[in-house]
């Protein structure tokens, strides 16, 4: 697995989806609110919009949490501004880390972010300097038991997904951004459940790290994912399945 799939693995590995889910869904109410203060707030016409209500969904947000969030974006009720930063830095054994933020005070944000490469053995970059070995995707995970594989397959290749594969006890399908919506909507018409659905930053080539430093990378991408301004955290890291159990 590359680097993105094997920290959505560990992560939930962890246990974490549960105790963080109250941080998930402050992640998506930011993403929410934010989409819909740049696209408007109408789902059909807002496609990151729609994507990112798919990710509430997908998530069990309460219809409530979603409707607030947007009307908060739209300026309709009262709530914070945040702004995005994307930050690109080096971790250890030479891994490229992209990390996407939203933040009300952005001094604060990237001194936190700073810090913590420092701390964990890596260091910021300059824009783009890592960003162009990464393209953007649609990521939807389904669970094995939904559907038999050559149905799925088809469901979600007929309705433009690219690849679908199997991942442990899950299906994960990627998609192009654009045709994102059109395979989670074309999920939904079959009754077919998602573990998640998201707009994702896949790496192109992945960087194989050792035994010494897969530690290190893997307490880095912890320590970054837990800062509370962090929306994504992605990477190219190769880590073996035997190093990863020692994590976990």
């Amino acid at each position: 697995m590359s680097g993105h799939s094997k920290w959505a693995t560990i992560k939930r590995s962890k246990g974490k989806a549960d105790a963080a889910r109250g941080k998930l869904f402050n992640r998506l109410i930011r993403e929410i609110s934010i989409a819909a203060r740049m696209g408007g707030g109408d789902v059909d016409a807002n496609p990151r919009l729609r994507a990112a209500v798919s990710s509430a969904r997908a998530a069990n947000m309460p219809n409530k949490n979603v409707e607030s969030a947007i009307l908060k974006g739209t300026g309709q009720l009262e709530g914070v501004n945040y702004e995005e930063i994307t930050f690109e830095g080096y971790g250890p054994g030479g891994i490229a880390v992209i990390i996407e933020c939203m933040t009300d005070n952005r001094n604060r944000t990237v001194a936190e972010v700073r810090h913590v490469l420092s701390k964990h053995g890596g260091n910021l970059g300059q824009t783009n300097s890592v960003a162009w070995m990464f393209k953007s995707k649609g990521i939807l995970r389904v669970p094995k038991g939904s559907l038999d594989e050559d149905t799925l397959m088809e469901i979600v290749l007929e309705a433009g997904a690219d690849d679908m594969v199997l991942d442990g006890g899950e299906f994960e399908i990627t998609t192009s951004p654009e045709t994102f919506e059109d395979v989670r909507s074309a999920l939904e018409k079959a009754s077919i459940p998602t573990v998640s659905a998201e707009l994702s930053k896949i790496p192109e080539n992945s960087v194989k790290v050792d035994a010494d430093n897969a530690t290190k990378v893997l307490k880095l991408m912890d320590a970054l994912d837990d800062l509370d301004d962090t929306q994504h955290v992605y990477s190219n890291f190769d880590i073996s399945d035997e190093d990863m159990e020692k994590f976990q």
